[in-house]
């Protein structure tokens, strides 16, 4: 109930954010799977144009239903950045084959590239950097070619809880930035917490990683929702934000929104325009049109969808 009485306040709110929020909103991507985008009858009523959307390839979906979503988002006019998870993509003939459906079918020139959250792999591949040296991505003229990041660690890829496997892939991927024609970027996994961020991303910079972030945040959605996904996917210290607002009993019905550490994120790009976080990417968890709702609602007019 209570995520239903939030649609209808963010149907008709109006907007309350600051110029440097608006600004840090604008040109955010969002993440959409075949199934949730088989939800949204037109994607030109949520989004404004020219908005990139991740497609997220989940294990056991079958590559034409991811095809066939592509094709739809491109024909509704967004840029699409399909998920290539190289632990559920066999060897380089079906690379290979997937970037020609995906080129051929729905015109992608975009791709993020992740290990994938398989413990075994399918075949060949198992991180995001044996993709890029297959070069199959240059030879295809993509245009963009994104990873992962990380803010706070990834316990998948450094067990120990240290961040030593992370860095140097990053340095690895820094030097790939430098010799491939495509513009890269970190896309981030999602956090809570502003200050944790921060720190991250200027000390990548001072290791000599100067690639764009686009700071993963998670949408709008119930409490309840957030803290399952954050520790199913290893979120760490930002973790402290959901407990603590749980424990708070006059929040505890209502939908977390990240207004909190958009503010702070956008507070701190304002004081700081060289800070490396240019964009900001949405995962959508409580749902796509409540998720676009709130950006239209805080995001200025840059964030008015097409069709307004």
């Amino acid at each position: 109930m209570a995520l239903l009485n939030f649609k209808k306040r963010d149907a008709g709110a109006a907007q309350t954010s600051s110029p440097e929020v608006e600004a840090f909103l604008q040109n955010y991507s969002i993440e959409v799977m075949p199934r949730t985008a088989a939800k949204v009858d037109d994607f030109r009523d949520l989004l404004p144009a020219g908005t990139r959307v991740y497609i997220a390839h989940i294990e056991g979906t079958p590559i034409e239903e991811m095809v066939a979503t592509a094709k739809r988002l491109n024909d509704e006019g967004f840029p699409v950045m399909p998920h290539f998870p190289a632990r559920i993509i066999k060897d380089e003939a079906t690379l290979a084959d997937w970037i020609a459906r995906y080129q051929g079918e729905a015109d992608v020139k975009q791709a993020l590239m992740l290990a994938g959250g398989v413990a075994k792999p399918h075949g060949a591949f198992d991180s995001s950097m044996q993709l890029l040296e297959t070069g199959l991505f240059d030879k295809a003229g993509f245009t963009n070619l994104h990873v992962a990041g990380h803010p706070e660690g990834n316990k998948d890829i450094d067990p120990d809880g240290s961040s030593k496997n992370v860095d140097e892939a990053l340095q690895w991927k820094q030097k790939f930035s430098e010799r491939t024609d495509a513009s890269m970027a970190l896309a981030t996994q999602f956090a809570f917490d502003a200050k944790p961020i921060i720190e991250w991303a200027d000390g990548l910079k001072a290791a000599g990683v100067d690639l764009p972030i686009h700071i993963g945040i998670a949408g709008p959605a119930k409490l309840q929702t957030l803290i399952k996904f954050a520790i199913a996917c290893g979120v760490g210290p930002s973790l402290k934000v959901l407990q603590k607002r749980a424990m708070d009993v006059s929040k505890l019905l209502l939908p977390y929104e990240p207004t909190d550490v958009i503010a702070e994120l956008a507070a701190h790009k304002a004081a700081n325009p060289d800070f490396n976080i240019t964009n900001v990417h949405f995962f959508p968890l409580g749902g796509i049109k409540t998720n676009a709702n709130w950006a239209i609602n805080n995001g200025g007019d840059a964030a008015k969808p097409v069709n307004s």
